[in-house]
């Protein structure tokens, strides 16, 4: 099936996207749309983060679970939200942390990471899609295949990859991840319930910057561009 997505991608996945486990995916989403569910995000965002920075361009993957199921939430990258939506609580730790981690105050009424994207940083959440008001109820229709074949292949195709992981369910991924090529960085979920058991202090970014240096690559600008 011809996947609208940035080319650099559609030659890395183009296999996956002929794969009976894609092809359900499609179907599924097909049958939410029949029975008139309200799927989150929009059809058009549903590879934003893979439109954002190109294979070619990536330098960084933060893995999410899966998308915010708030009208007017997601838009197809991890943690982030649309523009005229307030942070939710576990950006608002990752924001507590950059500050603390790097002294950047990060904006309290913005939560568009896209200014991340475009330099290089995957947000992947395992799940692309989600109802309306139903988290994970698509984790388990095909999904998680696919987003764990994206991780795969940076592993195997790419060298020198920053991979933060934060909480089990994206420490679980660390199987998929070649550690003799990349750089794994863990810590608990910035989540309200997990933020103080070890992501407060991570310093997750000022030591992603640190690896991307050694790698000879330009580092992350974490400051957001607010409009």
């Amino acid at each position: 099936m011809d996947v609208k997505i940035e080319p650099s991608w559609k030659a890395e996945l183009k296999e996956e996207f002929k794969k009976p486990y894609f092809l359900q995916i499609a179907t599924f989403l097909k049958t939410e749309k029949a029975l008139n569910k309200v799927i989150y995000p929009p059809g058009t965002l549903i590879f934003n983060a893979f439109n954002q920075t190109p294979f070619n361009k990536l330098k960084v993957v933060i893995i999410g679970q899966d998308p915010y199921h708030g009208a007017g939430q997601a838009h197809g990258l991890s943690f982030s939200v649309q523009n005229g939506i307030k942070p939710p609580p576990s950006l608002v730790n990752i924001y507590k942390e950059i500050q603390r981690d790097i002294g950047i105050a990060m904006p309290k009424e913005y939560g568009n990471l896209t200014n991340w994207a475009q330099q290089g940083v995957l947000l992947l959440n395992a799940a692309l899609t989600v109802r309306d008001g139903e988290p994970f109820s698509h984790a388990k229709f095909g999904w998680a295949d696919f987003t764990d074949s994206v991780i795969q292949k940076i592993s195997d195709n790419k060298k020198g990859v920053v991979f933060l992981l934060w909480g089990k369910f994206a420490q679980d991924k660390q199987v998929l991840i070649d550690e003799t090529k990349h750089h794994v960085l863990k810590a608990a979920h910035p989540s309200p319930f997990s933020a103080d058991k070890g992501f407060f202090g991570c310093k997750h970014f000022s030591k992603t910057n640190e690896f991307l240096v050694k790698e000879g690559h330009q580092p992350i600008d974490w400051k957001l561009l607010t409009p």
